[in-house]
């Protein structure tokens, strides 16, 4: 699989998303050019490829895989990378301060996690959702929150939806939807064995399936009929499971119901408008 998402998508962000489904020498490749942008841009192929351990041919591969025309190319976008960020703030040793030194180095990678997304795919999952008869939303572990936020955010816009947290239940309930229907799956990982069961149950039924994960290459990114992959903002696929930030998913959720309400017209206006005066009335109570 090799990177469909935005040309101008920083070398790293194509890396998080694309390197757990690379073959093991271009994975190697991937991983030391993230680990040391600045080698990357400093090194010749072959020089890279001594250093990794791997022919130069594999450090081709690896760069065309991540969407390149070639090593060359990808060493002008690592120095491009390299240039746009900020230098990462230093902790003063205070919890205080560690924390602002994260959410610093966070904040500048943030816009990596809608590199992927690509104008069809986003087009494709908000007319399904728009357009179905019955959406299921199935989201497992540390993705389950954001399953149940997207299913509150997209009943106010006037979609109701449905989110069940047993892994039996959600696959019963795939099992009885139809071709009119929408089965949305979150899995930061896109490894998650019951999240990939509901999936396969729907699409065994017929209805049309969802993704939002972080890894193109992913069994669940792989089997959905539309896939909206979201990369990591700082991590590779052992720090998707080790640190497991669910961030840069969030925004992406919030922003897909943004653009079905604005995708819905007055329908979505109206929606959103009642949701509105529901909420002064509460707050006057």
């Amino acid at each position: 699989m090799a990177w469909t998402g935005s040309a101008d998508a920083p070398p790293t962000a194509r890396i998080h998303a694309l390197a757990p489904s690379m073959h093991a020498g271009e994975r190697r490749v991937a991983e030391a050019i993230a680990a040391d942008l600045s080698a990357t841009v400093e090194s010749t192929a072959q020089v890279f490829a001594d250093t990794v351990g791997v022919g130069r041919a594999t450090v081709v591969r690896a760069a065309q895989t991540l969407g390149f025309d070639g090593y060359p190319q990808l060493r002008v976008a690592a120095a491009r990378e390299l240039a746009r960020e900020a230098p990462a703030e230093v902790g003063d040793g205070s919890l205080l301060g560690t924390l602002r030194a994260s959410v610093d180095r966070f904040a500048a990678r943030i816009g990596h996690a809608v590199s992927a997304l690509t104008e069809e795919s986003l087009r494709s999952a908000v007319s399904a959702l728009d357009g179905a008869s019955r959406v299921l939303i199935v989201a497992n572990g540390l993705s389950s929150p954001i399953g149940l936020d997207l299913v509150l955010r997209l009943t106010a816009a006037g979609r109701p939806a449905e989110l069940l947290h047993d892994a039996l239940a959600q696959r019963i309930a795939a099992r009885q939807m139809t071709a009119a229907d929408v089965c949305l799956v979150i899995s930061g990982s896109g490894a998650n064995a019951a999240s990939l069961a509901a999936l396969r149950a729907a699409q065994e039924a017929g209805a049309r399936t969802l993704a939002i994960t972080s890894f193109a290459g992913s069994a669940v990114a792989e089997a959905a009929d539309v896939a909206l992959i979201v990369p990591t903002v700082d991590g590779s696929f052992r720090d998707e499971l080790v640190h497991t930030s669910r961030a840069g998913l969030a925004l992406v959720v919030e922003s897909i119901v943004d653009a079905l309400i604005a995708h819905r017209g007055s329908r979505g206006r109206d929606a959103r408008e009642a949701v509105l005066r529901e909420l002064g009335s509460a707050l006057r109570e």
